[in-house]
């Protein structure tokens, strides 16, 4: 092969060279575009989970606070109950 039938295949093959290359540079730039995207995408994401997981656990919380304050109430009544019911043994006793 000649040096000008060296050069015409080099002239022919450098458009697609081009293309192609041109076509994977655009790719990655599109692709880097992409993981930008997917990267705000998980950032936004992760911001909203955690607004509604303190949204939860601020009602969470209210809902402890109010069993807390009914297991206060139901002891100090179950030990005024205790109280009468030892009274009135006590005075069954002292009876008999």
């Amino acid at each position: 092969m000649s040096d000008t039938q060296l050069l015409y295949v080099a002239l022919a093959a450098a458009p697609t060279m081009l293309a192609v290359l041109v076509g994977i540079l655009i790719n990655n730039s599109r692709l880097n575009d992409t993981n930008t995207r997917i990267a705000e995408l998980r950032i936004h994401m992760d911001t909203r989970f955690t607004d509604v997981e303190r949204r939860f656990d601020d009602r969470f919380d209210g809902v402890d606070r109010r069993f807390d304050e009914m297991r206060d109430l139901w002891r100090s009544e179950l030990h005024r109950v205790e109280e009468v019911l030892d009274a009135r043994l006590k005075h069954l006793e002292d009876r008999g």
